[in-house]
């Protein structure tokens, strides 16, 4: 593959512009309602952008999972797919890439990686241990807490400073890491994970040198290190621009680095890969021996996991394409470039830009509403009022009530805007900007919502919502008022 990247390529009017490096030969027509229809939308699917059918959406932000756009490649190398129930040719096809690309001895297929999640949640956390990580994500969590488990965060309190510089917010605090477990003892700690590009607090990556320190210290204490490598491509990415060490290294030597740091790998072949299936590597015998007989139980037989072999064909080839610098720019370039057009509105955004997508500060874009009523949710209805663009809540919504029922207030409160690979033009981030800036004008319009349908695991999901007041009519008369199409 070649080891390129998009900075090399000048315009001589010295405008920083992201290059596709790639065309399209095939598109997808969208749909954009008018504001009256959108709202009527929105108040029918209870305020939850997951709830909202695609036919009414316009530009589709709301994950970066399996929506990514394959290559050529990918869907050709579909139609190689061995049909068989049991030893495919397709799956020792993609066990041998697995193999080579984290130089990890052992694979186990899944469905995707919250499939992932639920086997090693199952195999290695008892009622009462930690889970020790940098930053949750919802469905860890979820499934840690689901076999009685306890969660602890070892991420810097720099990582929920949404303006900053500091370009690995992800990064292990390591006094908080040793201090944790000398407090309750090795033998609580079940795992301690490493989330590539967490997820959570703005795709923020971690360094490889940080992975070094956490691997010494978990191999001193004899802990078993997972890593959830779903977000890798982001991550490897800004290793590779970010972290002065390792300019000069190939993509595919700094996996290995960090591949051989860890003792368990997981990811979701939605994210890795752009393809829907997921699956685990692992370094240790025994680790694969125990993980194993979980796999016929929930996913299916050990050489398909639950995936479709046509899925597994295209994760195979996207894996490859892991170690094209042209394949993993894409998503950052345009996020950066999205990012700065809000940042010239006056939008605040998570600084500095991170993988995934941009993430807006929802806090200080509408301070007035209490977290209590989910702004990051209320300012992505209002997003979707206003431009038919569906974003995703990543704050107190997306958090686990406390015990008691009291709310868990999450540290930060941020719409995400996803920008999957290859998906959208630079027309369409500039029309994501302009309404977003439309918005910020009229920001005090936004108020706050309230549950009215509350499920209790991963609520964001399936809860619905309503408007706190008429917030929404106010908002949608004003946009009609300076947009008199109403689109």
């Amino acid at each position: 593959m070649p080891d390129h990247t998009y900075n090399r390529v000048e315009f001589f009017s010295g405008e920083k512009i992201p290059l596709e490096m790639h065309k399209a030969r095939m598109v997808q027509r969208v749909h954009l309602r008018p504001v009256g229809e959108r709202l009527y939308v929105l108040n029918s699917t209870g305020n939850n952008t997951f709830l909202l059918p695609n036919r009414d959406v316009f530009l589709d932000m709301l994950t970066d999972s399996g929506v990514n756009a394959m290559s050529e490649a990918q869907y050709a190398a579909m139609l190689l797919a061995d049909d068989s129930y049991a030893g495919s040719e397709t799956f020792y096809r993609l066990e041998k890439t697995v193999r080579e690309f984290f130089g990890l001895e052992y694979f186990l297929p899944a469905h995707q990686g919250r499939a992932c999640e639920n086997i090693l949640a199952t195999a290695y956390v008892k009622p009462g241990q930690y889970m020790v990580t940098n930053y949750h994500f919802t469905t860890t969590k979820a499934h840690i807490t689901r076999v009685g488990g306890l969660v602890y965060e070892c991420v810097s309190d720099e990582a929920s400073v949404t303006d900053s510089v500091n370009p690995f917010k992800g990064n292990y605090e390591m006094a908080k890491l040793a201090g944790f477990v000398d407090k309750v003892g090795v033998e609580k700690i079940a795992f301690v994970r490493i989330e590539a590009g967490t997820n959570l607090i703005g795709g923020q990556p971690v360094s490889l040198e940080n992975m070094r320190e956490v691997a010494g210290y978990c191999r001193s204490k004899g802990l078993r290190l997972v890593f959830d490598a779903s977000l890798l491509a982001d991550n490897l990415y800004f290793i590779k621009t970010r972290e002065e060490s390792c300019r000069n290294r190939s993509l595919s030597d700094i996996v290995l680095e960090m591949s051989g740091l860890m003792d368990v790998i997981y990811f979701s072949g939605r994210k890795l890969g752009c393809a829907r299936g997921g699956g685990i590597a692992l370094a240790h015998e025994a680790d694969y021996r125990k993980l194993r007989d979980l796999v016929p139980l929930f996913e299916g037989f050990l050489t398909y996991g639950g995936m479709s072999v046509r899925e597994m064909e295209a994760m195979n080839v996207g894996i490859q394409e892991t170690l094209d610098i042209d394949t993993i720019s894409q998503t950052p370039i345009f996020v950066q470039a999205l990012g700065e057009a809000l940042q010239a509105k006056g939008v605040p955004v998570v600084t500095p830009f991170g993988g995934l997508g941009c993430h807006v500060d929802a806090r200080k874009f509408i301070p007035h509403v209490p977290q209590e009523q989910y702004p990051a949710g209320s300012l992505g209805s209002a997003v979707f009022l206003t431009g038919g663009i569906r974003g995703m809540e990543r704050g107190t919504m997306s958090e686990q009530r406390n015990p008691d029922g009291s709310e868990h207030l999450s540290s930060v409160e941020l719409l995400r805007l996803a920008v999957p690979k290859r998906v959208f033009t630079l027309s369409q981030m500039m029309f994501v900007a302009d309404r977003l800036g439309w918005l910020y004008e009229h920001r005090d319009l936004i108020g706050g919502l309230e549950f009215e349908d509350e499920p209790e695991t991963l609520r964001f999901f399936l809860g619905r919502l309503r408007p706190v007041g008429d917030w929404q009519e106010r908002l949608a008369e004003a946009f009609r008022k300076d947009m008199p199409t109403g689109l």
